[in-house]
């Protein structure tokens, strides 16, 4: 017994080794910038990514997220080489100049002109081939970006990033519908010079939007942005199901019937996002808890298909910053380590998120077991306690009636 009992405290101590061994994800996002191309420089979301659609893809909210948490970390220098790369592609698409961004870049230096956009080459039909949503334009993107970009401002970096926001806000507006109910639709998908409109609307862009307009009326003081700001947050709160106790995914292609989808990025982002939120809509999490958790994680949503390794983080991050224990969460986020110290998408093979692919609606979207961007971000952002939708290491806070 004496034998067994030492046998397992020296494996015990040599788990916490491991553990304490593992580099912090702030240091390991530090890394990854370091070993890009020097100057404003977009990051690849998927690196170890071979073929297809996620090889050589530097998606537009990856590496928003990514600012933000290098912003969270200390390291605004190296933040601003992303944000610079956004402010390039701003200036020198190929063909739009109305202040939207693209989906997706090209991994590596945004020295180029025209930005390189992503894409790989075909070899059956001999010719260069572009993902139609990464070329595309979606609002929760911009959304993140200009959060982003006024994370750089409020650093003192420099009033160009304020400025970048502002410009991403002028054209985000155009996409406001006034279908009941009212709020932001998807975008476009597609590229120039007609691309497809989408006029559904999400719950998760129009929580990131509420976020992104309210720091850049705080930023430029320009109460147009408070107004637009509200009206995302409307939005969201319409799509409270009580019954439920959660939030629809947003609404279908007619822009008023609900999508029921349950996805859990829907359930955290409003608390993260909106003031008061997490007092309102509190019973969100026990539904997150009650259909999604899986293995001590949480899933994409109700199916269960594995592990979620960012949206797990992004609870993680919120119950963090609720003032509830967060370890069984940030466990099954260890889990996912990748050999480098990155972390792996997914525990599974692939995890459906419930959704139509829409470059082909008879799949479904999903993430794979591949170290993905993002997923190192958001734990950069829970070990900081950093919330991005605020820029501070707080929930957002109710302010008096105006």
């Amino acid at each position: 017994m004496r034998v067994f009992a030492a046998a397992l405290i020296f494996a015990l101590s040599l788990f916490a080794s491991a553990a304490s061994a593992a580099p912090a994800p702030c240091d390991v996002l530090e890394r990854t910038i370091a070993q890009a191309p020097r100057g404003p420089v977009f990051l690849a979301s998927f690196p170890t990514a071979t073929i297809g659609a996620l090889h050589g893809a530097a998606f537009l909210y990856d590496n928003a997220v990514a600012t933000v948490a290098l912003i969270g970390c200390g390291r605004s220098q190296d933040a601003a080489r992303i944000g610079d790369a956004m402010l390039a592609a701003l200036d020198h698409d190929r063909h739009w100049h109305d202040g939207r961004l693209r989906n997706a870049y090209q991994p590596g230096s945004a020295a180029d002109r025209p930005i390189k956009l992503s894409g790989w080459w075909d070899d059956k039909q001999n010719r260069w081939v572009e993902d139609p949503y990464q070329v595309g334009s979606d609002t929760g993107n911009m959304a993140w970006a200009m959060l982003a970009l006024l994370a750089l401002a409020r650093d003192g970096q420099s009033s160009k990033y304020r400025d970048g926001a502002v410009r991403i806000a002028h054209w985000v507006e155009r996409n406001f519908d006034t279908r009941a109910p009212q709020g932001f639709m998807g975008g476009t998908f597609g590229d120039q010079p007609s691309p497809q409109l989408d006029r559904w609307k999400a719950t998760e862009h129009n929580a990131d939007l509420a976020a992104a307009l309210a720091a850049l009326a705080a930023a430029t003081g320009d109460a147009h942005w408070r107004m637009r700001s509200d009206q995302a947050s409307a939005f969201v709160i319409a799509m409270w199901d009580d019954k439920c106790k959660c939030f629809a995914a947003g609404t279908t292609e007619d822009g008023a019937t609900r999508n029921t989808t349950l996805a859990l990025d829907a359930q955290i982002w409003p608390l993260l996002a909106i003031p008061g939120a997490t007092t309102k809509y509190r019973a969100a999490l026990a539904t997150v808890v009650r259909r999604m958790s899986v293995k001590g994680g949480l899933s994409y949503g109700s199916a269960r298909g594995g592990i979620w390794t960012e949206g797990t983080e992004q609870a993680a991050l919120l119950t963090k910053l609720m003032g509830r224990s967060q370890q069984r969460l940030l466990a099954a986020g260890e889990r996912n380590r990748a050999p480098d110290g990155s972390y792996f998408a997914t525990d599974a093979l692939s995890m459906s998120t419930g959704f139509d692919l829409e470059t082909d609606p008879s799949q479904r979207r999903a993430y794979f077991r591949l170290p993905h961007l993002a997923a190192l971000a958001w734990a950069a952002l829970v070990q900081q306690g950093f919330n991005p939708f605020t820029g501070t290491k707080t929930l957002p806070v109710v302010t008096p009636a105006r």
